[in-house]
């Protein structure tokens, strides 16, 4: 934060300073990397102050109340100055849930011509993660339920104030489907979070399903889908008042 105020309005944390405040990388290095808008003026001790012509309001957020590069520039970045150090940061950023690839697709069409974009592109290939729009995944998910006998929940439904992607709202199961392609900034990871919490005390069950186990693993999915139904259905209440009678 102190580097940041010294560098005046408009900077922020960037670089691998950036990746290291994200959580995606670690660092002893004790210099600061900032970006700044063209045409201020800075030079500090312990500063590597990089200069941007453009900066988009997209490209800027808070992490911890600190101004930094959003998590797309900071991968581009990385990309560009530390690009050994890429692959790491963004499978730290996949397991974090930070991971959002249209919020790469819109920064690279503010940045044409951005050459790290390249080597960003290649480690997400590499990744081996299917890349599926929502309307795909919530088909796919459909197509699971009918394949296996779950009965089909409703979509995109409203639910105690919060949409969700399925309900089964006599069974009050709530599914989410996490896809990579949805992968979501810091803010969102912790409202999702929330709203989970928030549905769980309203008495619904949440169960998230990946892309990766809806596509390789869909036998599994849909063996849990069906044994949380069963566990909700009033059928099952009896059950298991039955069993601990």
């Amino acid at each position: 934060m102190a580097a940041a105020l010294a560098c005046g309005p408009g900077a922020m944390i960037s670089h691998l300073s950036a990746a290291v405040l994200w959580e995606l990388l670690s660092s002893s290095r004790a210099t600061v990397e900032l970006t700044i808008p063209t045409g201020s003026r800075v030079r500090r001790p312990g500063l590597i102050v990089h200069r941007a012509r453009r900066l988009h309001p997209e490209d800027r957020t808070l992490v911890d109340g600190i101004p930094v590069t959003a998590l797309a520039r900071t991968l581009a970045d990385v990309a560009e100055t530390v690009p050994r150090r890429l692959e790491r940061a963004v499978e730290e950023a996949e397991r974090r849930g930070l991971f959002d690839l249209h919020a790469i697709e819109r920064f690279r069409g503010r940045v044409r011509g951005r050459h790290s974009l390249g080597a960003l592109d290649a480690v997400i290939a590499e990744s081996g993660t299917p890349v599926l729009t929502r309307s795909e995944l919530e088909r796919r998910f459909l197509a699971l339920c009918r394949d296996f006998d779950v009965p089909p929940p409703a979509m995109n439904a409203m639910v105690e104030g919060f949409e969700v992607d399925a309900v089964w709202l006599e069974q009050r199961l709530v599914a989410e489907i996490d896809g990579h392609a949805f992968h979501k900034t810091r803010g969102q990871f912790e409202r999702d979070r929330v709203r989970d919490a928030a549905l769980q005390v309203a008495a619904f069950r949440v169960v998230r399903v990946t892309d990766r186990r809806l596509t390789g693993r869909s036998a599994d999915v849909a063996a849990t889908l069906a044994a949380l139904l069963e566990s909700g259905s009033p059928e099952g209440w009896q059950r298991g008042r039955m069993h601990r009678s």
